[in-house]
Order: structure tokens, then sequence, then C-alpha cells
């Protein structure tokens, strides 16, 4: 197995873990906050769609897919705590942008050597991935980190464990 390989696996397994997670969910559970602070499902699934997209806009500039009009300022930071639902989109929409994104995701993956994935990130990314290869990788984890949360809401929502 070689880097991509392993990093697509990656990828792969953060998408079966979080994508059951939300499969089954109602709109109401998508709008829980499970604490107060807390972001609801709907926003989160917008900020991982909206944050891959960026990530690799800010590696491969020009290279990603148009996302929906007005999807990066909908699930802007400063937009985590609204309730108002007519604010967001639906889930739908957001998986159709997130297959958009992860299809392109994956192609610019296989698209990159050994050497490609050494290559050092812009500095508003080092912190966090400091090479490219890191930074693909970073978005598999980023899907878990959510769904972790997405676990709890479940269960405050009476559903059993999934995983």
């Amino acid at each position: 197995m070689d880097a991509r390989e392993a990093i697509k696996l990656n990828l792969n397994l953060a998408e079966f873990i979080a994508l059951g997670y939300l499969e089954d969910l109602s709109e109401d559970e998508l709008f829980h906050r499970p604490a107060d602070g807390a972001n609801h499902i709907i926003w989160q699934v917008g900020h991982l769609v909206t944050e891959e997209h960026e990530a690799l806009e800010k590696l491969f500039p020009g290279t990603m897919p148009a996302l929906p009009l007005g999807l990066v300022e909908r699930y802007h930071k400063a937009q985590a705590a609204v309730d108002d639902r007519s604010a967001f989109d639906s889930i739908d929409v957001l998986m159709a942008a997130y297959r958009n994104v992860r299809a392109k995701t994956l192609e610019l993956l296989a698209g990159q050597s050994d050497r490609d994935l050494d290559r050092i990130t812009p500095e508003s990314m080092r912190s966090y991935a400091p090479t490219v290869g890191a930074a693909f990788s970073m978005l598999g984890t980023h899907w878990v980190m959510h769904a972790g949360q997405w676990a709890v809401i479940r269960r405050q929502c009476g559903r059993p464990p999934l995983y």
C-alpha cells in the first residue's frame, strides 16, 4: 500500500463512520444541540464541506468545483449559533455538495506523487497540516472528530449505538 492508498483508506473509513451516523436522522435530530453552545449537526456538516473545499482550494487553486451559492457564508463560524432552520440547507443539499467536493478531493489525491505529498502547505495551514499529505489525511480525521459529537446526539435522541 502506498501513501495515496493509505490516505484514501482513511478518507473512506471516515466517510463510512460519519455518513452512517447521518443517514437516518430526522430534521429535528439534525438541529439538536447536545449542550449549550454546542453546534447542531446541520451546521457541522456544512462546515465540514466548506472547510474541505477551502483547504484543497488553498493547495490547488482553481481546481475545486463551485459550491452552491451562499454555502460558505451560511456555514461560517458566526452562523453556528443560529437556530433558525431556514438559515441553513437541507441535508440533501449538503450531501450533494459533499459528494462533489469529495470526488474532486479523491481525484486530486490520486494525482499526487510521493514528492507532492511531502510538499509544504501554505503558512495558514501549517499548524495542523504541515504537508500536502497531512492536509489530505486531516480531511478524514476532521469528519470523524465531528462524528464523535454526532454519536452523543444520537444517544440523546434515544438511538442505539451504531459502532
